[in-house]
């Protein structure tokens, strides 16, 4: 009769959390929730108004009527985002400014790498809806952090003002959905 001998148990050290280095942060760190809140409002700043500029690419090379619409849509309301991110600028006695934001910046190299790599008609179509989509989404959990930052700030102004936009945001989310919905991805099959 064979008998077994028990496994060995595996010996895994792991670094306790005190003895995990941390990084360094920059000079100009944020220090305070509210140096974060400001830091993050530059980054959308910036985000929002290369938008701006980028959907009139996205709207000029969808063939979809209603996708084409939707886009003209939130040109208007990204216009008006930017303005009320100025707003939340003055609220806070800020000169408003912009940061790049790497993110968006590679949602926005996706989206015109989509164009490039797809033939007009309805599968760029579904490709502009994908990167839009991921656009909405970025934006989305930003305005709702944002908002989270502001609320706990009291920040009451910029609260509305970011309420607001992630309240348009969503809508928009839910309209490229709708659309492309609406038989687009079906057709570029």
């Amino acid at each position: 009769m064979e008998t077994k001998t028990p496994a060995k148990k595996a010996t895994t050290k792991t670094k306790s959390s005190k003895t995990t280095a941390k990084t360094p942060a920059k000079k100009n760190a944020a220090k305070e929730l509210k140096d974060l809140f400001e830091d993050s409002l530059k980054d959308i700043y910036w985000a929002e108004k290369a938008l701006v500029k980028a959907l009139p690419t996205m709207m000029k090379n969808a063939t979809d009527e209603k996708l084409k619409s939707a886009i003209e849509d939130h040109l208007g309301q990204t216009e008006t985002h930017v303005e009320r991110l100025e707003d939340c600028f003055k609220a806070l006695g800020k000169k408003a400014q912009a940061k790049k934001c790497d993110a968006m910046q590679g949602l926005l190299d996706e989206g015109k790498s989509i164009i490039e790599e797809t033939e007009p008609g309805t599968v760029r179509d579904a490709g502009i809806i994908a990167a839009a989509q991921k656009v909405e989404h970025y934006e989305i959990a930003t305005y709702g952090t944002l908002a989270a930052f502001a609320k706990v700030l009291k920040e009451e102004e910029c609260l509305k003002h970011l309420l607001e936009t992630l309240k348009e945001e969503k809508k928009c989310d839910e309209l490229l959905t709708k659309v492309a919905d609406t038989n687009l991805n079906s057709k570029a099959m």
